[in-house]
């Protein structure tokens, strides 16, 4: 696609107020595609101003309605999808089939439940004496990653015009062609103008001016924890809703009953899938003692089969950061048994799928998300330990709990700090709720949970 070099604000492209521009790298020749906007608040300014103006009307347009124009939006991004999936892998540098299938093919789905949602929901019931209303929050500034860039956006965008709420996104600076594609579905979707607002711009300006700004009544942000925590501190000075999905440590705890094989093997692919670029990967494999050595074995295969089929980590910075845990890990006393540090390729941001063996509980890489192709084999002796070792972070996102049978798993899930797991395997769901205990984040998305994060109650006593 060619990049717009305006902002979509209140059912336009608008020329942005100044003249800076981003530019936007394939990471995997770091080329230069394209050229966007950098917003500035006043560019903000005038599309929460345009969300605003559009609030009332869409507020109280019927459910079905706001369902029909999802479903119309999910429609054109199946009409788009080849385009879709063709421009996450020039940005973010995912193969060309994960983006077909994932980047592309996840966020229909998403879409589309929320259009179903939208039209069977009730959004009022009768408690007692009381008729309680659920009624849309407001404006909600949307604030996203670049790691799942069309994921993220629909996971925000579909419940908040479900909910009747208006919508100013503000998408990752690596990945705004994504965003704009989607701002083009919205618009031939016939979503009504100010309904779906869009801002390029950097985090620091563009992101913080969304976050702060009076006219915006819930701030919805994926990313890291840091900058979820400077996010909440914002928002809980202005006494606005705010909705959070950081980051993750995930751990895949393989019981003594497990098949070992199935679950080393899928717990490397869920790390290598997106370069390890995924908040609820499962980054802390967990083995007992007796089956170490194995596990050791059957990760390291596994992760040389991936070689060059994964593709780059977005950008430099995030190359240097996942090469600096590597290293770190290598310093605190873990054993590399697969991949490193070091790059085999000629250009691009490209890290080697990477397994350490011999990693504690305490080390660094243990600790802290990496946010790359790199799984940490940490020893346990007992369920006890597993489960202290498991919960032993100040993360809670996800997770993964295999055994001989799903009761024995799920006994094991129920005790660990975290909000999602899987069962021996268990396949995405995108009705059921994703999102953090702990440092993980506040608040949930997808399915009926994600919708009410948009909708405030009202009681009316008879």
């Amino acid at each position: 696609m060619k990049a717009h070099d305006g902002m979509y604000i209140g059912g336009a492209w608008r020329p942005a107020a100044g003249t800076d521009t981003i530019e936007v790298v394939n990471p995997a020749d770091e080329q230069v595609i394209d050229r966007v906007p950098a917003g500035t608040a006043q560019d903000v300014d005038a599309a929460v101003r345009a969300a605003r103006d559009a609030f009332p009307a869409w507020s109280t347009t019927p459910p079905a309605e706001r369902a029909a124009l999802i479903g119309a939006l999910r429609d054109q991004l199946v009409a788009r999808k080849d385009e879709i999936a063709e421009t996450v892998t020039a940005e973010l540098g995912a193969p060309l089939p994960f983006s077909q299938m994932v980047h592309a093919g996840v966020p229909i789905l998403v879409a589309g439940s929320y259009a179903d949602l939208a039209a069977t929901y009730s959004f009022e019931e009768k408690i007692g004496n009381s008729t309680v209303y659920l009624e849309p929050v407001g404006v909600v500034g949307a604030i996203t990653p670049w790691n799942y860039p069309l994921h993220q956006i629909v996971n925000k965008v579909a419940p908040a015009l479900a909910a009747g709420c208006t919508v100013v996104l503000k998408p990752a600076e690596d990945t705004p062609l994504t965003a704009q594609l989607f701002a083009e579905a919205a618009h031939e979707a016939g979503i009504p103008a100010g309904v779906f607002n869009l801002v390029t711009g950097l985090g620091p300006v563009a992101g913080q001016a969304l976050a702060e700004h009076e006219g915006v009544d819930l701030v919805s942000f994926t990313g890291s924890t840091a900058v979820g925590k400077q996010i909440g501190a914002t928002a809980g000075a202005a006494v606005k809703r705010v909705a959070l999905e950081l980051g993750g440590k995930s751990a895949n705890v393989i019981l003594p009953s497990a098949d070992l094989a199935k679950a080393v093997n899928v717990g490397v692919a869920n790390v290598m899938s997106n370069s390890g670029q995924t908040c609820s990967a499962w980054t802390r494999m967990l083995v007992d003692s007796a089956r170490y050595d194995e596990a050791v074995e059957l990760a390291a295969a596994a992760a040389a089969k991936y070689g060059s089929r994964i593709g780059p980590v977005v950008n430099a910075k995030q190359q240097a950061r996942v090469r600096g845990y590597i290293e770190k890990g290598v310093e605190e006393g873990a054993r590399v048994v697969a991949g490193g540090a070091e790059s085999t390729a000629d250009q691009g941001y490209f890290i080697q799928p990477t397994v350490f063996a011999d990693v504690t509980p305490e080390m660094t890489i243990a600790q802290e998300e990496i946010f790359g192709p790199v799984v940490s084999i940490i020893r346990y002796e007992d369920e006890d330990d597993a489960l202290r070792i498991a919960n032993g972070t100040v993360y809670g996102l996800a997770g993964a709990v295999w055994a001989a049978d799903d009761a024995e798993a799920v006994a094991f899930a129920r005790r660990m700090d975290t909000g999602q797991v899987d069962i021996n395997g268990g396949s995405f769901n995108p009705q059921a709720p994703f999102g953090g205990y702990k440092q993980s984040g506040v608040g949930r998305e997808l399915g009926p949970h994600g919708l009410t994060e948009y909708l405030q109650t009202k009681s009316l006593q008879f």
